[in-house]
């Protein structure tokens, strides 16, 4: 591997050590209704976000907080030696994708029938440290 090729390695690598991701797939809730809490939340400190989720009246709030956690555990086993409130951990970026559908029939008047869809997602969350505290 050439020179160039292996310091690139390595700041990639140091790069997703800074940064934790978990996804949620499958989840059956629009897209649209689950991106309305996503945008409360992108671009948040991490406890304000778990506040924010915490509180919230939605149901697709309850979803998005366990995975935030869930991001928040990937980050400090990944960091074992670092603190979280030293490491300013935000909200890096939250995508919300379109999953699978299940297609159903719903009759109606005149012997007709109204297609129904019901949609399901894929979220992503990636939350990073605001400062490098490793060395």
């Amino acid at each position: 591997m050439g020179r160039r090729k292996h310091e690139m390695a390595e700041r990639l690598k140091a790069e997703k050590k800074t940064k934790a991701i978990a996804k949620l797939n499958n989840c059956p809730t629009s897209p649209r209704k689950m991106r309305l809490v996503a945008d409360l939340v992108r671009g948040e400190n991490v406890d304000k976000a778990l506040a924010i989720l915490r509180f919230s009246q939605k149901e697709a709030a309850r979803r998005l907080e366990k995975l935030l956690l869930s991001a928040i555990a990937n980050w400090e086993s990944k960091n074992e030696e670092a603190d979280m409130e030293e490491a300013g951990l935000f909200v890096q970026e939250i995508r919300v994708d379109g999953g699978s559908m299940l297609k159903r029939l719903r009759p109606a008047p005149q012997g007709r029938a109204h297609r129904i869809r019901k949609r399901s997602n894929h979220v992503t969350i990636v939350v990073g440290a605001k400062n490098n505290t490793q060395s």
